[in-house]
């Protein structure tokens, strides 16, 4: 072999060289990738299933897929733009939240109640009252006057003698009230997933919530119909109060919070509920002669309707119970739950409304 040929064979082997040199850092550089994307993948966190989480998150047996366990907050955050089996029931109560904030801010930017609702209570109203009164039409419109029973005077001069300004801050209460209860819930079925003490805490404060929506509820039905007996108003808010502060404490022990208490829970929220019986018969003998009266009723049974019925479905677990791992995503009782409780609290809505027009109009004088 003459020089010319070695030479171009140590030119070759050069240029294999650099090739084999640029081929691994190729290589090398598209391991690197596919690791950084792998741990971008890793740090999505996937959606568990029933069996692979902590003992602290195993509440229902019925739910088997998407679940969320350990995660960041900032993960957790953005898991409410991600479908996992939480998602609904962040929704239900955050949609629920902003919806009785935009009726608070209505009231709030304008003297009297705003009924956002007025379509459906003048359809309502309209076939309640002429089972009452023949001489009660178009109450809204004021095509036919409304009589005083006692004094016979007409509703327009009855407005100019009174004048009255009756107090809000019970109707606000309750939608305070409500309010919490409902970002309350969403905030926990949000971040519970993200530790063992954060998870306790946010139930805690979600169980609080319920009681304190509760609480509220009493509010303004009990000051607007009981307006001209203090005493009454002082007795039952007082003995609600009493019983949801009672609640409150005992829910507030971690070891209430976990699912074995389920059932004793929703026992403790419906014998609050309950009290509610003797002042709304009370209410009822009070009211006998105000045509008002079984509108109110039928909004006020709607709301007790919703909340039980809520509270059965989130009992017994129906439907996944029936049918376990058919409703991971949507459609499972706690979702059923969260909805109900959001129309029981339009229904009370609505019939604060109708207290609050009577009291408007009447003061202290039963209509």
């Amino acid at each position: 072999m003459n020089y010319c040929e070695t030479k171009s064979v140590v030119k070759r082997k050069g240029k294999e060289s650099d090739e084999t040199l640029s081929f691994t850092n190729s290589n090398n550089n598209n391991d690197m990738s596919s690791h950084l994307l792998d741990r971008n993948r890793a740090k999505r966190y996937p959606l568990l299933s029933f069996w692979e989480l902590p003992n602290y998150m195993k509440d229902n047996e019925y739910i088997l897929r998407y679940y969320r366990a350990n995660w960041p907050l900032k993960q957790a955050f953005f898991s409410l733009f991600r479908w996992h089996n939480e998602t609904l029931n962040v929704w239900t109560h955050l949609l629920g939240f902003f919806l009785f904030l935009g009726l608070t801010l209505a009231n709030l930017m304008k003297p009297h109640v705003v009924d956002l609702l007025q379509q459906f209570t003048r359809s309502f109203s309209s076939g309640a009252e002429k089972n009452v009164s023949d001489n009660i039409k178009d109450l809204f419109l004021g095509t036919a006057l409304l009589f005083d029973l006692k004094h016979q005077i007409p509703l327009k001069m009855e407005l100019e003698s009174t004048d009255l300004v009756i107090a809000r801050w019970p109707f606000f209460v309750f939608l305070a009230g409500s309010m919490f209860c409902l970002l309350s819930s969403s905030i926990c079925h949000l971040f519970s997933c993200h530790s063992h003490d954060l998870n306790l805490f946010l139930l805690r404060i979600d169980y609080v919530g319920i009681a304190v929506m509760i609480i509220t509820s009493f509010f303004p039905q009990v000051y607007y119909v009981f307006l001209c007996q203090p005493h009454w108003q002082l007795v039952y808010l007082a003995g609600i109060t009493a019983m949801g502060l009672f609640t409150i404490g005992t829910l507030l022990s971690p070891s209430l919070s976990t699912g074995k208490y389920r059932a004793f829970r929703a026992m403790l929220f419906c014998s609050m509920g309950l009290f509610g019986i003797v002042p709304a018969i009370h209410a009822c003998f009070v009211n006998w002669g105000n045509p008002r009266r079984n509108v109110t009723l039928a909004y006020e049974c709607a709301m007790a309707l919703s909340y039980l019925t809520g509270t059965l479905f989130y009992v017994t677990r129906i439907p996944e119970r029936w049918k376990p791992g058919w409703f991971d995503l949507a459609g499972h009782s706690h979702q059923i739950f969260h909805v109900l409780v959001v129309v029981g609290a339009l229904s009370h809505y609505a019939a604060t409304l109708k207290m609050l027009q009577w009291r408007d109009t009447f003061g202290c004088d039963e209509a």
